[in-house]
């Protein structure tokens, strides 16, 4: 393999075990938020077992992004010096905010969340849930600002020609506010929720199976169904807003996700199916006329195939794009479905009869992580052969210095050390699990209410 194939392999092997983390820290901490608050409002001590035992979880997932993260940023310079150089006032803006605005924020209140038990008072333990909370949504903001520029940019000009041509900003806020970094942005925002939401369901789900800590399962339950149920649905028009927002600024990227060749002409929508890019036809079930009623309401509505673009400048793997993409469509499907019998189940005091959905929830913790994982990958792949979309060749983004044997090093190295990593984290999460919360005596209420106040 080439060093471009080679580098793509690379980052996108980092950033998909990096992508595990960051979503499940911001979901954890919106629960922590939840859980807490319930704490202080009904002074009963199962919220706060719940409490304490959502931020053990938190902190092993928040020290493995972080450490995980700082990764990618050295392989810009050393695989992508072009695009380094093309992007760098760009994206270092986003990266200094992230720092100022969100990492700070975190971190800052994080030794509080951790350590403050019985040193500050529960309302301020609560706001460094808070804090802690919003920094881990503020640091996704700069992040997918940062990508979505690469994917719609805005608010900048080109100095320079050649290899020393570079981006700069002339407008932050439409840097900031490109045309797909807000639609972009709730879409992640949801998959954490249901990231973290589906982890806290599993667990409590698995504690019931086991009649262990019912009651905590119980408040568990209380606080992840809602979130799931809410998030799953809103992921829903979330999904369809960004097909529209694609439709218009990524045409290929959209016919690549559908298999949709005709240059012009209505397009259908599958359900699952094989595309064959050599025959240029896709094989599966489809509905006629379907992403044309979806973009427009019409079926007639033509849509802008794959053939419009020149070979060079549309995704080369179609079937790949074509299929990550309805995994994560079909994922979110099964969620919304899982989620609202499940919600349902408890409304009425009927979920813990139901083993076979208590079983589902268990295993459910996975399908998110796929979800977010091939949502990435179909936006990532269905932007090739762009790094910066109509901008930037991903060919022309290498570091001219770097050879192929050197990317396989660091490649096999990079790969057992995550793979020891993710052991890891296994172990210490299992570990966690089923030491559960830690019992503790009550509270009193006279104190609570009295720091509440």
């Amino acid at each position: 393999m080439d060093v471009e194939i080679l580098s793509r392999i690379q980052f996108a092997f980092t950033v998909a075990f990096h992508y595990i983390y960051p979503p499940l820290s911001i979901g954890l901490g919106l629960l922590i938020v939840l859980a807490e608050w319930k704490w202080l409002r009904t002074a009963e001590a199962v919220w706060r077992q719940l409490t304490r035992f959502l931020i053990k979880l938190f902190a092993l997932t928040f020290g493995l992004g972080v450490a995980t993260g700082i990764v990618m940023e050295f392989e810009f310079g050393t695989n992508w010096a072009v695009y380094s150089r093309y992007v760098g006032d760009v994206f270092g803006s986003a990266l200094a905010a992230e720092g100022i605005f969100a990492f700070a924020l975190e971190s800052g209140f994080l030794g509080v969340l951790l350590f403050g038990w019985g040193r500050v008072k529960p309302v301020w333990h609560f706001v460094s849930a808070v804090g802690v909370w919003l920094g881990s949504m503020f640091s996704a903001v700069w992040i997918v600002v940062a990508n979505s520029w690469q994917q719609t940019p805005a608010g900048y000009h080109v100095v320079g020609e050649g290899l020393d041509a570079r981006a700069e900003i002339v407008d932050f806020w439409a840097m900031v506010l490109n045309p797909s970094s807000v639609e972009r942005l709730m879409h992640v925002w949801l998959g954490s929720f249901l990231a973290g939401g589906f982890l806290l369901a599993s667990i409590a789900a698995w504690y019931l199976i086991k009649k262990q800590h019912v009651d905590v399962a119980r408040k568990a339950l209380a606080i992840a169904l809602p979130v799931v149920l809410v998030a799953s649905w809103a992921q829903l028009f979330s999904g369809h807003v960004a097909a529209e927002v694609v439709a218009e600024h990524q045409p290929a990227k959209l016919a690549a996700l559908e298999g949709h060749y005709a240059a012009e002409g209505p397009a259908d929508m599958y359900l699952f199916g094989w595309v064959d890019d050599a025959t240029q036809e896709v094989t599966g079930l489809g509905v006629p006329g379907g992403l044309s009623i979806l973009l427009s309401g019409s079926p007639d509505t033509p849509v802008t195939g794959l053939n419009a673009f020149a070979p060079e400048d549309r995704p080369g793997q179609v079937n790949a794009v074509f299929q990550f993409y309805h995994i994560m469509v079909a994922i979110g499907m099964a969620l919304i479905a899982l989620a609202t019998w499940a919600f349902v189940l408890q409304r009425r005091g009927r979920l813990e009869a139901s083993t076979w959905t208590l079983r589902a929830l268990v295993v459910a913790v996975l399908l998110p992580q796929i979800a977010n994982q091939a949502g990435w990958f179909a936006a990532e792949m269905g932007r090739q052969p762009w790094v910066v979309y109509g901008l930037l060749r991903t060919s022309d983004a290498l570091s001219e210095a770097v050879r192929a044997e050197q990317v396989w090093f660091s490649l096999i190295l990079f790969t057992g050390i995550y793979l020891v990593l993710f052991l890891l984290f296994i172990y210490l999460l299992r570990k966690k699990i089923l030491h559960g919360p830690d019992r503790e005596e009550s509270e009193r209420a006279s104190h609570l209410q009295s720091a509440w106040s």
